[in-house]
């Protein structure tokens, strides 16, 4: 039996995309080229992103092999894109299957584009990796340092405007809205920016900045301005942040709220 055989999520991917296949005819030849033609997930993502980060200069072909090349040396990039894929299909409820993200989803694109591009810049490809940074910051409007270090189980909904900086860390089932930042406060160098712990959730147009460390557990709220260390299993909100209540959930990652933050307002 092939690997491809024993992918419970390549599987389903591909059953979930014949049946649109064959509901909406209109679409049966973008499905089958970028999915049912492939025989590996990994083939039909490199295809995928390929098509969108391909320019003039650097072809979808070039960056489609550049891509397969990363997936294949290293098995990690795989498994973490799987489980960013369980990651958006049990968090966001809006998500019917694990080919809408594969397929239509920037937030996730965004973050395997960045997983290949970290591959690079730790095998001392900077050049290439920052020139995928750009490509990625350019067409999915997220800029992820290729140097930053982020986990699996990982969800960005909607992602438009996101910024991670180059020494930030984001541990693994981290979940955040749009127009977060996790960056630097401008004033130093070296590592400076913020170490996010397991299972934390960031509100839409949060900043999180400089060296400060986000306990495992943790809520931050929309909008808010982080600039100290958050508490494990804190909820914290407002300009400058304040703590608020403490999540329902142990790991609030898994368990969005659309409205994360007001019901807290209400009842500090």
């Amino acid at each position: 039996m092939s690997q491809a055989s024993r992918d419970e999520i390549w599987n389903r991917i591909r059953a979930e995309v014949a049946d649109d296949a064959r509901d909406e005819p209109a679409l049966a030849s973008f499905l089958h080229t970028n999915v049912l033609s492939h025989s590996r997930l990994e083939d039909s993502l490199s295809f995928i992103l390929a098509a969108k980060l391909g320019s003039e200069t650097i072809t979808s072909l070039t960056v489609r092999e550049l891509f397969r090349d990363a997936l294949d040396a290293d098995e990690s990039i795989g498994a973490a894109v799987r489980e960013d894929l369980r990651a958006v299909l049990s968090r966001d409820p809006a998500t019917r299957g694990y080919s809408q993200p594969l397929l239509y989803f920037k937030g996730f694109h965004a973050l395997q584009s960045y997983r290949v591009a970290h591959y690079y810049w730790k095998h001392d490809r900077q050049p290439l990796a920052l020139y995928l940074q750009s490509r990625i910051s350019e067409v999915f409007a997220v800029d992820i340092h290729p140097g930053a270090q982020i986990g699996k189980g990982i969800m960005f909904d909607h992602a438009t405007s996101v910024v991670i900086g180059e020494t930030a860390v984001v541990e693994d089932d981290f979940s955040m809205l749009h127009e977060v930042t996790l960056g630097g406060t401008g004033k130093v160098g070296g590592d400076r920016h913020p170490k996010i712990g397991k299972g934390v959730m960031i509100g839409a147009g949060a900043k999180v900045l400089g060296n400060i460390r986000v306990g495992e557990g943790a809520k931050i709220g929309a909008g808010s301005v982080v600039l100290e260390d958050v508490a494990p299993f804190t909820t914290v909100a407002g300009i400058p942040a304040r703590r608020v209540s403490y999540p329902i959930h142990g790991l609030p990652a898994m368990d969005i709220d659309p409205d994360p933050i007001s019901k807290t307002l209400q009842n500090p």
